[in-house]
């Protein structure tokens, strides 16, 4: 413990160090909240957004998913500051970033969702490394949650990851297993995935890959850029210089039977559009392993087993609609080559630092 203190200690010094010499402070970024329905998230935490952004070059925009509560009131009334875009109707996460980004004309983007508190400092970092980075296109913060300030936060916590078979992970969570932050992952690292809770993208190459696909309307979107991202040689980071408190379910409560259909459809999706030509297989390996999660939820008492049944139905109907794709040829990095559901169910893997088996995260 004693060596990864000092190990950690050294790593922030030298990030910091090259963070202060690489951050011009010039670049335009534009932080965009997409709302709906969330005045009581705006009155909560914006007032932080807006006092620990205040940057050369930095705009903070609100997006409203044509809320029907008094979000637009609230807005005008007590942040008049506050650029607010109205969309004319709730095209969800995708669609509604898709549409609000082509309005904003930045360097960097910050997708920031209306429930999540930013803390002093909180940008340079995001800013800073996406400067030095070579080939970066996205980099997420330090995730932890607002209930539980000592722990991190399930949608990101210190970097998403994500298994050959589509099971999305997190440095920091498994499952629902999220550990508390005890400085383990105070190291810059190169990640899969960057949470769309927060995390900052190069607006170019958001919209040189088509933004987020408006197919998925919300839940594993900002897994399936990422991975087109990486399939075209670019990188995405995750920094611990910059921390942020999650809530978490604000917009749609964990484990409704919507959440779990959009989940189960948009990870057979995310697997069919973007795994490599020699793994297609993996997609029914996959369908079989919902089904077999269904069954096992019927066991304790729960009946998610129909919202997979209909995003079954549903993924194959959109994939009749995709048609074909050209797959690559290989998974990029950061990919974890075991089930990381068979490790956490049956070999009672409990953290990140438990996966790791030389050579098993490429």
């Amino acid at each position: 413990m004693q060596w990864r203190f000092f190990r950690s200690m050294f790593r922030n010094a030298i990030s910091r160090f090259e963070m202060d010499i690489t951050f011009s402070g010039e670049a335009t970024t534009a932080v965009v909240i997409l709302n709906w329905n969330g005045r009581h998230f705006l009155e909560r935490f914006l007032p932080s957004v807006e006092a620990y952004s205040q940057l050369p070059g930095v705009s903070v925009i609100v997006a409203d998913n044509a809320s029907t509560d008094d979000s637009l009131s609230c807005l005008r009334e007590h942040f008049s500051r506050i650029r607010i875009i109205e969309l004319d109707r709730n095209y969800g996460f995708a669609e509604g970033y898709n549409r609000a980004l082509q309005q904003i004309d930045a360097e960097y983007y910050v997708l920031l969702n209306s429930d999540v508190e930013v803390t002093p400092g909180w940008l340079p970092p995001l800013i800073g490394m996406m400067q030095r980075k070579a080939n970066i296109a996205a980099c997420m913060p330090k995730i932890k949650s607002e209930a539980n300030r000592a722990c991190f936060e399930y949608a990101g916590a210190a970097g998403g990851l994500m298994d050959r078979y589509g099971y999305t992970f997190c440095r920091g969570r498994l499952f629902d297993t999220v550990e508390e932050d005890t400085g383990q992952y105070d190291d810059e690292a190169e990640v899969f995935w960057a949470t769309g809770a927060c995390c900052m993208v190069k607006a170019s190459l958001f919209h040189e890959a088509g933004g987020f696909d408006e197919c998925f309307f919300a839940h594993m979107e900002e897994v399936d850029l990422c991975w087109r991202w990486k399939n075209a040689g670019h990188t995405v980071w995750y920094t611990p210089e910059s921390t942020v408190y999650h809530t978490g379910g604000g917009m749609l409560p964990k484990n409704t039977p919507l959440k779990m259909f959009l989940n189960y459809r948009n990870n057979l999706l995310m697997l069919y559009k973007n795994l490599p030509q020699n793994h297609r297989g993996i997609i029914a390996i996959r369908m079989a392993l919902d089904y077999a999660s269904g069954i096992y939820g019927l066991l304790s008492g729960k009946t998610f087993i129909v919202s997979v049944w209909k995003a079954h139905r549903a993924f194959l109907k959109l994939k009749r609609r995709y048609g074909k794709f050209t797959p690559p040829a290989t998974f990029p990095s950061c990919v974890y080559h075991k089930n990381v559901a068979f490790r956490y169910f049956i070999g009672r893997k409990r953290k990140y630092e438990q996966l790791i088996i030389k050579n098993s995260i490429v």
